[in-house]
């Protein structure tokens, strides 16, 4: 307890510090190391009267308990939140008292209120250590498949990235817009991004999705995997992420960070950029000003994009006997939870998705009956 508490304390596992990341892509290895970066981030936009003292304090205490969540919920580590939840919450109090290194504003209430969340929750991803955890994660596989508006996919999380692209959009698009990527000038068009603090706080795991993945790198990484994956070019990306015959083409993590990051970094592209901006006619022209799903066209960040989640969990935990024994059994009072190190989500905020993977719970509950 006194290690995890102390800011200066590097976790190592297998001989590697276990790293933790606010905004999913700022990655630090000791709290201690965090805190320059919070207080950076508190100090920009001095000059705007929008941006107070109050706004910085506000923003520091947000950053701090993000910080302190992802350092205790660790990916890869379940050491630091067994330590958290299986002490009072007194001994944390008494144990920071201890602490004899200089500590911000608000870290004894953050640590406080990760404990008293996880007391009480459960968080379900696809490595969790509880098997009903795992059975609720989008990644889980479907041996059997689920049809979701009259396709068949492995699991949930195929259909929800491969939905992303619209179903004329071919392999030789991609490849196209990724070159055309590559020329662009994204450190002028991020800097538009980084000015408005508006803009930015509210949207900060967008912004950092976008300068992580606009590198020269990762769009160069994004073109090998499109070629590694043998597909012809007149392939079409909604398509080949369907089940059609062989089961498991592409694995739930080959989903998320291959199709789903890509197909994001086009919407968000697109969504962040100036009507006069000629890339984002060439985004439109390519179906990436919306997602498209039998007659309807919903805006990326969008609630009717967004509510498309809980109408798929309603096949997946009402009409699937087995899954919804799994979700119906686990006690109302534990609240289900998802938080990884990735932070928020631009598609459908963290807040939004664990609403509706309670209310699904409530429905499976209530043995709501399931619609077609």
């Amino acid at each position: 307890m006194q290690k995890l508490l102390t800011p200066s304390t590097v976790i190592s596992k297998d001989g590697h510090p276990v790293a933790f990341a606010i905004h999913a892509f700022i990655e630090f290895n000791s709290l201690k190391d965090a805190f320059p970066y919070i207080e950076s981030q508190a100090g920009r936009w001095q000059n705007l009267a929008a941006f107070d003292a109050a706004a910085r304090q506000s923003l520091r205490r947000r950053l701090l308990r993000e910080a302190v969540e992802s350092r205790v919920v660790s990916m890869t580590d379940e050491r630091p939140l067994e330590v958290l939840v299986t002490h009072t919450a007194q001994e944390v109090k008494d144990a920071i008292a201890l602490v004899k290194e200089p500590l911000p504003t608000g870290y004894v209430e953050a640590f406080l209120e990760v404990q008293e969340k996880w007391k009480h929750s459960l968080n379900c991803w696809s490595a969790a250590p509880s098997i009903p955890a795992r059975v609720l994660s989008n990644w889980y596989p479907i041996e059997e498949g689920i049809v979701l508006y009259g396709m068949t996919y492995d699991s949930t999380e195929h259909f929800w990235q491969a939905v992303k692209y619209h179903p004329d959009v071919t392999v030789a698009q991609l490849a196209d817009l990724l070159d055309k990527f590559q020329h662009h000038d994204w450190e002028s068009w991020l800097a538009h991004l980084d000015g408005d603090p508006q803009l930015y706080l509210s949207n900060s795991y967008a912004v950092e999705f976008l300068r992580h993945n606009l590198s020269s790198e990762r769009l160069h990484w994004f073109r090998q995997e499109l070629d590694r994956q043998r597909l012809r070019p007149a392939d079409r990306a909604r398509q080949v992420q369907e089940r059609h015959g062989t089961a498991f083409r592409f694995s739930a993590f080959e989903e998320k960070v291959l199709w789903g990051d890509l197909a994001d970094l086009f919407h968000l592209a697109y969504t962040f950029s100036s009507a006069g901006d000629p890339l984002r006619d060439v985004l439109a022209e390519y179906h990436f000003d919306g997602i498209y799903l039998g007659g309807r066209k919903m805006g990326f960040v969008s609630e009717d994009f967004r509510s498309l989640m809980i109408e798929i969990w309603k096949v997946k935990y009402l009409q699937i006997p087995r899954f919804r024994e799994v979700i119906a059994n686990i006690p109302a009072q534990i609240r289900l939870e998802h938080f990884l190190n990735d932070g928020d989500s631009p598609d459908i905020p963290i807040p939004v998705y664990v609403g509706y993977l309670n209310e699904i719970r409530d429905m499976a509950l209530k043995k709501v009956p399931p619609t077609n």
